[in-house]
């Protein structure tokens, strides 16, 4: 008896100490362990619980079930959960902070208990699947379950446990329901779409399917997240305001997004509904708006209910991110690196406020792995690219569709393509005009060698009309050769050839960057020359001293080394170096400052500074940015919706300062 008790003892033990290994690893991205400790830890739970037959509710071993459930059963939540009222307009969102200060003004001018003035908590409206977790007096998840219809969902416990950021047990001892919102993120859609034979359409459908299957081992593939914003039953302690709802929510370990914000007008909503659309598409996963909530408690009761939803929340939606239409065909288009891609040509519809009628496809392999054929209807999503991106297809409109075949010759100059994994590339680099005119245009770009009045027109001249085949030919050009293109009279002639001549004398990130090395653009190039200094230097820099270069990976690193090995490029550089171009490097003077040599972490949206700008600017004051909070940080520079490192450092004591203190550093 005593020895099993003892073996109880270490069981919790490690549970608690595995749980705690994962809040710091998964909510606050900041791991105190190594992942072959916690494989051991994990390892020695998993003996001890087959060996005693003890295995806690809470347990680390109990969030991926090798189980296959026979259905779904009905759950009735302890606290209903409400839909929001929405608007898509600011004038909506006027029409209802008119009426809220109506009520509120009314119940103060008849009552001595004053009501606190209005006050709004602004939250990010996630695109997910609404959960809702409730734990016991003991701390302990008991249940997990849809929304269903806002009294009855269904239990999804099993597969909520498989979301590593959502606590199994909490340090509280009374009753409460959690709403939060199951996510599925680029990174982790990305990651599945290319491991599964079946692709996910969307982040939405991937998380709700995710969900609401019955063999668990597929949802914990998708790798889930969540985000929780709401307790919606609660046998402890009355909140006062939101607020400190939602720090009691972050106290418990469950995971909250970085952006809360509070305003008092409806011009300082405008700000910020202007500030999340404008980041919108930069995020790792979906959202489809902001929800705008009552500060205060006692206000919301005031406010009251609709049948429906609470009167003192609202939902702005933004216009949607993706849209169904009809795929017309396929067009293929060659690229700098004579790589010969996909664009779908698209029945034209409108999204984000733009006509949209074209697409990517990427190549064959992502053709194939999301089933889109011409003459189908396609789900199309707007992205961080130029052009929209195809996610999937409408499977009901296969029926009378067609394949589409990838072409065995370039489609403007009718060499024979070759095929290098995924990737279809035409070798006609000399006579392939799109090929040679995009890298002209790339190679005297402003961030390039700065070519002024250098225009992909011009480029098309050069290439028909004077036989322009290398870079380097662009160097043994002279006036009269120009004099007979189209629109080019003597100024004009002459200002090219000035401006081809003072190229000549550049600095060498923008030389490196002209280059076209893929993956390689002006920031890595910059990064590449402080590092390595010369030419010379990074042309036979090995992989390990490319990677140690930051923000430098595996597949940069490879792709610089692979560019440097063709010698077609090794020998067009040596011409150009030969016709009197003559890249230089000058290292930047660190100016003396409060902040040499002190390591500095930047979080949050700056006023005055974009992320790439503070980073140099502290740089150039001598100080070592680092991307993550530590016991070595001497500042943590915090901007507005400041998140987890904000809290890190806290915690470890680190100095915070704002904007407005950094600039009153650096005139001290």
């Amino acid at each position: 008896m005593s020895e099993n008790n003892d073996k109880l003892k270490v069981i919790k033990e490690l549970i608690d100490e595995l749980n705690r290994y994962s809040y710091e690893y998964y909510v606050l991205d900041s791991a105190s362990i190594s992942d072959k400790e916690y494989d051991k830890k994990y390892d020695e739970l998993v003996k001890l619980e087959k060996e005693t037959n003890i295995v806690m509710p809470y347990s680390p071993t109990q969030r991926v079930g090798d189980v296959t459930l026979s259905e779904f059963k009905k759950y009735t939540h302890k606290g209903r959960l409400w839909s929001l009222d929405k608007s898509q307009s600011l004038e909506g969102i006027r029409e209802w902070d008119t009426r809220n200060r109506r009520i509120l003004e009314e119940y103060n001018s008849t009552h001595e208990d004053k009501l606190p003035k209005l006050k709004y908590v602004l939250t990010k409206k996630f695109d997910g699947l609404t959960v809702n977790c409730t734990y016991d007096e003991n701390g302990v998840l008991i249940k997990a379950a849809t929304r269903g219809t806002g009294v009855v969902g269904e239990d999804i416990t099993a597969q909520a446990k498989t979301i590593k950021t959502l606590p199994l047990k909490i340090d509280n001892d009374y009753t409460i329901e959690v709403h939060g919102e199951a996510i599925m993120t680029r990174t982790a859609f990305e990651e599945y779409n290319k491991k599964s034979e079946t692709t996910l359409k969307n982040l939405r459908n991937g998380a709700a399917g995710a969900l609401r299957n019955l063999n668990v081992k597929e949802t914990a593939k998708r790798n889930l997240s969540a985000f929780f914003y709401d307790v919606g039953y609660n046998e402890g302690p009355s909140f006062k305001t939101y607020i400190e709802m939602m720090d009691f929510i972050r106290e418990m370990g469950l995971p909250i997004d970085d952006y809360i914000k509070v305003c008092e007008t409806v011009e300082e909503i405008e700000k910020e509904l202007k500030f999340i659309e404008s980041i919108r598409s930069n995020l790792d996963y979906d959202i489809d708006g902001v929800v705008i909530a009552v500060d205060d408690i006692a206000t919301r009761d005031l406010l009251g209910y609709t049948v429906k939803f609470p009167k003192w929340a609202i939902a702005y939606k933004f216009e949607a991110e993706e849209v169904t239409t009809r795929l017309l065909d396929v067009e293929w288009n060659v690229g700098r690196s004579g790589r010969v891609t996909p664009t779908a040509l698209l029945e034209p519809v409108e999204l984000a406020g733009v006509t949209v009628k074209r697409a990517t496809l990427n190549n064959m392999d992502d053709i194939h792995r999301k089933g889109v054929r011409i003459g189908c209807d396609v789900f199309v999503r707007r992205s961080n690219d130029v052009i929209p991106e195809i996610m999937g297809v409408v499977e009901q409109t296969i029926e009378n569709s067609r394949e589409i075949e990838a072409p065995t010759s370039c489609p403007y100059c009718g060499s024979e393509l070759v095929q290098e994994g995924v990737h279809y590339f035409c070798d006609n680099t000399l006579s392939c005009k799109p090929q040679m005119v995009k890298s002209i245009v790339h190679f005297g770009s402003r961030e390039a060698m700065n070519i002024a009045g250098f225009s992909e027109k011009t480029a098309e001249q050069l290439f028909e009309k004077l036989q322009i085949k290398s870079i380097a030919d662009l160097y043994r050009i002279v006036k009269d050769d120009l004099l007979g293109l189209d629109k080019f009279a003597e100024k004009k002639a002459q200002n090219l050839i000035d401006a081809i001549e003072n190229s000549k004398n550049c600095d060498l990130p923008s030389f490196i960057y002209s280059l076209g090395i893929p993956n390689v653009g002006k920031k890595t190039a910059t990064d590449l020359v402080k590092t390595f200094k010369t030419l010379n230097n990074i042309q036979k820099a090995k992989e390990e001293e490319l990677i140690a270069v930051p923000d430098i990976g595996g597949i940069v690193a490879k792709s610089i080394l692979e560019f440097f090995k063709e010698e077609k490029i090794i020998s067009s550089i040596n011409e150009l170096l030969e016709l009197g171009v003559k890249p230089y490097y000058e290292e930047e003077e660190v100016s003396e400052s409060p902040l040499s040599g002190k390591t500095v972490v930047v979080t949050g949206t700056l006023k005055n500074y974009t992320r790439t700008g503070i980073k140099e600017k502290l740089e150039s004051l001598g100080a070592k940015v680092s991307g993550s909070v530590s016991k070595k940080t001497d500042y943590l520079l915090a901007g507005e919706a400041a998140g987890s490192k904000h809290d890190k450092a806290l915690e470890l004591g680190v100095r915070i300062i704002n904007e407005e203190e950094f600039e009153e550093i650096l005139r001290n």
